[in-house]
C-alpha cells in the first residue's frame, strides 16, 4: 500500500501518471519503444511505448496468438487554468479556470490545492515538454456563513465566479515567474496546468481498513495493472494501457477512443507473423475502472439486492444499456479467473432509476472489438477531491489481474470459451 500511496502522490495529473508508469516498467525491466521507430519486437520481452507524454501501452510479449487486455485510465477531474489566468480584485491575485470532467465542485473549497501538468518549452533547437509541479500550496476559499445563511440548505457554485484559485496578495505574475524559474531561462510556448489536490493518501478509521487519497479513481486501477503485468506470466500477449481524457469523453489522440491500442496491437501482430483478425477472435479486455459502493449514510441509493460493500471484493460492473461492457459470458470468464486466483469479488448494478456513468470499456470497443468486462474497486466520494476506499478491495484487484495476465482464454464461438 506504501507504493500505491507514493504513486498517487505522484500522478498529480494525466502526464504524471504516464511519467511515472514509465519509471516502473523501466525499473521492471521494460523496453521503451518509440511510435514513429521501427520496432522489433521479440517474443516473451517486456515493451512499453507513450503517447502524447499522457497515454502509455505496456505489453509481456506471449508465445501464442492473442492479447490479455487491461484498461485504465490516469486522468481525474480538477481544473484547468486558462491562458492569462489572473484576475485582480483589491489586493487579491487569483487564477481563472474551467472545469476538466465532473468533478463535485465543492470538495475543492478550502483544501490544499497545487498547480501540475506540463510546460512546453522552446530551448531554441526544439519544444520540450516537462511536468510540473508548484512548490507552492493553494486553496479556493468558500464563503463565510455569515454572507450566506442558506449554505447549509443547498450550494450552487459557479465554475466562472467561484471556482477560482487565490494565487496570493499582491502577486501579480506570481505563477509565471514560477513557471520562467522552472524552464530554466528558455521561453515558455505553452502549458497544460491544473489546479489539483495536494492532499496525500491516509489511513481512515479504526481497523486500519480504509484509505482516503485524491485520484483513488482511477490511480488505482492503474497501479494495480502494471504491478500485475510486471509480476505476470503470460501465454498470449498481456498488455496494459493506461488511456487519458477519460474524464472529458476519451475522443482525443491520447484516449480511449483512438486508434493508439489497435495501432500497437496491429504492430505486435505483425512483428510476429500472426492474424490480427484471428487473435483479436481470441482477446479478452478487461476494462479496469473503479465502481460505486454502499454509501453509509445513503444506502437508498443503492441497488436494494445487488449492495457493493467496501471491503467486499472486486466489483463486476453490470448494465442493461451497455454503459459497461460487461455480459453473461464475460462476467463468467473473469469469475472463473478470479475463482482461480481466490480473489474475492461482489455484482455492481445500478439503482434503475438513476442513471448510470460510463467508462472507457465501451469507447475501446468501437476500436478494438474483443470481449469485454467492467471491473473495479468499490470507493465513495467518486469525484471528489478525496475520495474513500478499503486495502484489501485493491489487494484482491491486484491479485486477480495477476491470474488474469497469465491465463490463456480461447474463444470457439458455438463450442464455448476455454481458460488455460
Amino acid at each position: 500500500m506504501n507504493e500505491l500511496f507514493k504513486f498517487i502522490d505522484n500522478s498529480k495529473t494525466a502526464y504524471h501518471t504516464a511519467e511515472n508508469a514509465a519509471d516502473y516498467l523501466t525499473k521492471n525491466g521494460f523496453i521503451k519503444l518509440e511510435e514513429s521507430d521501427s520496432w522489433n519486437i521479440v517474443p516473451g520481452q517486456k515493451y512499453f511505448v507513450v503517447r502524447d507524454g499522457s497515454a502509455v501501452v505496456a505489453f509481456v510479449c506471449g508465445s501464442e496468438d492473442g492479447f490479455n487486455i487491461v484498461a485504465s485510465h490516469g486522468d481525474s477531474p480538477c481544473f484547468k487554468i486558462k491562458y492569462n489566468p489572473e484576475i485582480n480584485v483589491e489586493n487579491y491575485c487569483k487564477l481563472s479556470m474551467e472545469r476538466y470532467g465532473g468533478a463535485i465542485n465543492y470538495s475543492f473549497l478550502d483544501t490544499p490545492l497545487t498547480i501540475a501538468g506540463r510546460v512546453a518549452i522552446d530551448d531554441g533547437d526544439k519544444l520540450v515538454c516537462k511536468t510540473f509541479i508548484s512548490k507552492k500550496n493553494f486553496v479556493i476559499p468558500s464563503v463565510a456563513i455569515h454572507f450566506n445563511r442558506s449554505v447549509n440548505d443547498g450550494i450552487k457554485l459557479n465554475p466562472q465566479t467561484d471556482m477560482c484559485l487565490l494565487e496570493g496578495l499582491n502577486c501579480i505574475g506570481g505563477l509565471e515567474k514560477e513557471l520562467k524559474e522552472f524552464a530554466d531561462g528558455n521561453k515558455i510556448a505553452d502549458w497544460d496546468l491544473y489546479a489539483v489536490s495536494d492532499q496525500k493518501p491516509f489511513d481512515c478509521g479504526y481497523g486500519g481498513n480504509l484509505f482516503c487519497s485524491p485520484r483513488i479513481d482511477n490511480l488505482t486501477s492503474v497501479y494495480a495493472s502494471i504491478v500485475a503485468l510486471s509480476a505476470a506470466k503470460p501465454k498470449a500477449t498481456a498488455v496494459a494501457y493506461i488511456a487519458n481524457d477519460e474524464e472529458v469523453g476519451s475522443i482525443t489522440k491520447q484516449g480511449a477512443g483512438s486508434t493508439f491500442l489497435y495501432s500497437v496491437l496491429k504492430e505486435i501482430n505483425g512483428s510476429l507473423n500472426g492474424n490480427m483478425r484471428a487473435a483479436l477472435a481470441d482477446s479478452f479486455m478487461v476494462s479496469c475502472d473503479n465502481a460505486h459502493a454502499l454509501h453509509p449514510n445513503h444506502p437508498e441509493l443503492s441497488d436494494p439486492t445487488n449492495k457493493t460493500l467496501l471491503g467486499g471484493g472486486i466489483a463486476i460492473k453490470h448494465h442493461a444499456g451497455q454503459n459497461y461492457t460487461t455480459d453473461a459470458l464475460s462476467s463468467a470468464v473473469i469469475k472463473n479467473i478470479f475463482d482461480r486466483a481466490g480473489a474475492r469479488y461482489q455484482d455492481f448494478f445500478m439503482r434503475s432509476d438513476l442513471p448510470c456513468g460510463g467508462t472507457l470499456g465501451t469507447t475501446s470497443s468501437t476500436q478494438v472489438s474483443v470481449r469485454s468486462v467492467d471491473i473495479g474497486i468499490p470507493q465513495l466520494a467518486m469525484h471528489s477531491c478525496i475520495e474513500t476506499a478499503c486495502k484489501v478491495d485493491y489487494k484482491e484487484l491486484v491479485k486477480g489481474l495477476k491470474e488474469f495476465y497469465s491465463c490463456r482464454i480461447k474463444d470457439k464461438a458455438s463450442d464455448g470459451i476455454v481458460i488455460e
